[in-house]
């Protein structure tokens, strides 16, 4: 008497159902690494211009022009001057970052990031 064995598995319809929704997955993340990683290399400037000795003495433009150098580096392009707010707070500056990022992903349907950074500028002091 030969038992029968039942096979198992995955067939080709859930296959393609499964490599779709991966697939989907996998092209948002795409459209949403450029985004985050501006907006880590805004910290990461944040935090060098806060370890710059004598920061706090430096007058806003001055600040806002080394800022800008340190994106310039890493090719950030969302971020503009309307977008940085400079105001003297006790021992120093204090900077907020605030921009919106939009990126298109099908058809009429758009993704839309909106980042806030902020920085206390106080000589060579890191404070987030």
């Amino acid at each position: 008497m030969g038992m029968r064995r039942k096979q198992g598995g995955i067939t080709l319809l859930g296959f393609i159902i499964v490599a779709a929704v991966v697939g989907f997955f996998v092209y948002i993340g795409i459209k949403l690494f450029p985004m985050y990683s501006e907006y880590y290399a805004v910290k990461s400037a944040l935090k060098s211009l806060a370890a710059e000795d004598g920061v706090a003495r430096y007058d806003p433009g001055k600040i806002q022009e080394l800022f800008f150098r340190r994106l310039y580096m890493s090719y950030s392009s969302n971020v503009k001057k309307d977008n940085v707010k400079i105001q003297r707070i006790e021992g120093g500056w204090q900077m907020d970052v605030q921009y919106e990022v939009r990126k298109p992903l099908v058809a009429n349907l758009d993704v839309v990031g909106r980042f806030s950074a902020n920085q206390q500028l106080t000589g060579g002091a890191r404070a987030d």
